[in-house]
């Protein structure tokens, strides 16, 4: 299999550069749909209508349901033939980004990426995760080609609820764990090949800016400022960890998120907070040397991330139910098989609970 590593064609990244959005779609498209929450289209519509009417680009804006699954996919594909829209926009989140992607896929149009929040490494990839209407946990689509452009304005970022930019730090986390499992084992990645070197460096290199920058970040963010520690942190989560993670590979720790989302009780908890345990839980599963396990328990505790059930909102731990996450996490096609070992679900669940004792007696 060869070495493949794929990335997005322009990533932009700077404070108030959403004012320059138009300057970007223009070379894509002419009639833009534009997905995004209500509460975000309160935010930036007039920076956003300003730049388009400089360029003369019609816009029409589309208000997302809440969840990244296949009937709101369809949804915005009829709205998409209704308006004979050419370019896509997805402002917002990871939920909002990987259905803007999804739909792009279908129907082979030109992608433009703005996050408004720092919480996935989703906004660079070719990859949209899909779930139920119920928010359950469907089936990963990869897509024929990154995004287009990603803009980051790391001023919106900045002033988004510290807790996002933290769930961020949890996705990207797992970045390096997970790349150097797949190096090892020599797994197929996201981009369909094997990891190269380059994105084994960017892998090191996003856990080394968590390790340095992570903390600081976290405090200007709970300021609503945006400093160099916030500007290294974004670009982490979102460049380092979405380039990492897709051309690196991906292993136990996302495959437990996976898991953990067939219990109720953790579906108020964001995707980078679970991944978070789930990179702890990986550590445990490869049995990494204490020194690397108690750095990423200090990493956590000192931003905010979970490194127990009980944090992730499971005051009752019930055996049978961290058996059904453990089956979960090792289906048939989830990365746990990235392993360089084989991986059972009777391997996860010793994983978790010894995972969780860990995180106890740190905290």
């Amino acid at each position: 299999m060869a070495k493949i590593m794929i990335a997005p064609s322009k990533y932009i990244q700077g404070n108030g550069e959403l004012a320059n959005i138009a300057q970007y779609v223009s070379i894509l498209g002419e009639k833009a749909l534009c997905l995004i929450s209500e509460s975000g289209l309160k935010r930036v519509k007039d920076t956003i209508d300003k730049s388009f009417e400089e360029k003369s680009i019609a816009v029409e804006y589309d208000s997302f349901n809440g969840e990244c699954s296949i009937t709101e996919v369809n949804r915005i594909i009829k709205i998409c033939d209704e308006n004979q829209v050419t370019v896509l926009i997805g402002i917002g989140g990871g939920k909002i980004i990987d259905t803007i992607k999804a739909v792009g896929y279908y129907k082979n149009l030109p992608v433009v990426i703005v996050p408004t929040i720092a919480a996935t490494d989703a906004p660079c990839s070719a990859l949209s995760v899909l779930y139920t209407d119920d928010g359950v946990f469907d089936k990963y689509l990869f897509l024929k080609q990154n995004p287009n452009v990603v803009l980051v304005d790391t001023g919106i970022i900045a002033k988004a609820p510290v807790r996002l930019l933290v769930s961020g730090m949890g996705d990207a986390l797992a970045t390096y764990f997970e790349a150097r499992a797949c190096e090892k084992s020599n797994a197929g990645t996201c981009a369909f090949g094997t990891t190269t070197i380059t994105a084994q460096a960017l892998a090191r290199l996003c856990y080394d800016t968590l390790i340095t920058e992570g903390y600081k970040a976290k405090l200007a963010v709970e300021e609503g400022v945006c400093t160099k520690s916030v500007e290294k942190i974004v670009e982490a989560n979102t460049l380092l960890s979405g380039l990492g993670f897709e051309s690196g590979g991906i292993a136990a720790a996302h495959a437990i998120h996976n898991g953990l989302t067939v219990l109720p009780q953790c579906h108020h908890m964001y995707h980078g907070e679970k991944v978070a345990f789930g990179t702890l839980a990986q550590l445990v599963l490869e049995n990494a040397p204490m020194e690397e396990i108690e750095e990423v328990l200090d990493f956590c505790n000192s931003v905010g991330l979970p490194v127990t059930l009980k944090q992730l909102g499971i005051d009752e731990i019930k055996p049978e139910e961290i058996m059904e996450v453990a089956k979960a996490a090792t289906a048939k096609d989830d990365t746990a098989h990235n392993m360089p070992f084989e991986v059972t679900p009777e391997d996860v669940y010793a994983a978790i609970l010894t995972a969780n004792k860990l995180g106890q007696e740190y905290v």
